[in-house]
């Protein structure tokens, strides 16, 4: 598997990573396993988890696998803070990226982890209540205490991770901001308006998640919504239900008949677009099961004909309104 530079930093990250944000819930240890071992085979090193995911479960998987299967060193760890939850039933979850939670947050994932550190640690979601410059000044201790090596945005919007940048940079402590995490699919090109254009000027990496459409590409859905699959679950229906809609249904069946053309299968189509997309470092795969793992890194061989990226990004081309089509 390619390694890519993130960014501007000396930090470099497999093409393809492993999300795991079912991990602790509808993936169990033992699949998490088969996981894991999957993308160390297939040459992949980025596992991404966050602490919101399944109320921390994810993160005490991943540390029980650091500890008893795999060294610390194998892989590059990355999670996210900057959502307040509680246990099931009690409140929704609120974006918090205060100080005080921001780093409380961070000793609670390393704890859970089994680690001293973080290769990458993100805010997970925008939070409108804190100011900006108070999350810049906890994103710089991290670094500074050495908490984690590099530190991002995820979800954010582009005037947001700008100013983020500038007050990481006058901050003069540690690489600044080094990635951002953000959805990116053939039904997802938003960020390509304006945070991937900020990214290639300032310099720093963007990390893809959802390259599937939320499974929604794969084809799964396309007559049926299986029992097993994220859009039958009660807490993963939501996820998938904006991509289920209608004018979707065109993209879901380009990608089928680009599969059918180079006998190859629409994830694999899907996955291929997203990774090999101008700008971005790595794109990140979650998967239910190893068998949905493997399905997807069989792609790991091809390069999509330019013929057929270019009729993909016309099909999916995002609209481009005032003043960015400038």
């Amino acid at each position: 598997m390619e390694h890519r530079r993130l960014g501007r930093t000396g930090l470099r990250v497999s093409s393809v990573g492993l999300g795991t944000m079912t991990w602790g819930r509808d993936t169990d240890e033992l699949e998490a396993k088969e996981q894991l071992d999957i993308l160390l085979d297939a040459g992949g090193t980025l596992v991404d988890t966050a602490a919101s995911y399944s109320e921390g479960a994810s993160e005490e998987v991943i540390g029980t696998l650091l500890r008893e299967h795999v060294h610390r060193h194998d892989i590059v760890l990355v999670s996210k803070a900057g959502v307040r939850t509680w246990r099931t039933g009690e409140r929704p979850s609120v974006a918090d990226a205060s100080r005080g939670t921001l780093l409380d947050t961070l000793d609670m994932s390393l704890r859970r982890l089994g680690t001293d550190h973080l290769d990458l640690w993100l805010v997970q979601v925008p939070d409108t209540t804190t100011p900006l410059e108070e999350m810049a000044h906890a994103l710089s201790v991290a670094v500074s205490s050495g908490r984690t090596r590099y530190v991002g945005l995820s979800n954010h919007p582009a005037w947001v991770t700008v100013h983020v940048a500038d007050l990481l940079k006058a901050a003069s402590q540690g690489p600044g901001l080094a990635a951002v995490e953000v959805e990116h699919s053939l039904l997802s090109r938003g960020v390509e308006r304006e945070l991937l254009p900020a990214a290639a000027a300032l310099g720093f990496g963007v990390i893809g998640y959802a390259p599937l459409g939320r499974g929604v590409l794969t084809g799964k859905y396309r007559s049926s919504t299986p029992p097993d699959s994220r859009a039958a679950s009660p807490h993963l229906r939501s996820y998938v239900a904006p991509y289920l809609a209608q004018v979707h249904q065109g993209v879901t069946e380009a990608v089928a008949t680009a599969a059918a053309g180079l006998d190859r299968k629409p994830v694999e189509i899907a996955l291929s677009w997203a990774r090999d997309a101008p700008g971005i470092s790595s794109t990140i795969v979650g998967a239910r099961t190893p068998a949905q793992l493997q399905g997807a890194l069989a792609a790991e061989d091809l390069r999509l004909p330019v013929q057929i990226r270019h009729a993909l990004d016309e099909v999916t081309a995002p609209p481009m309104g005032y003043p960015e089509r400038f």
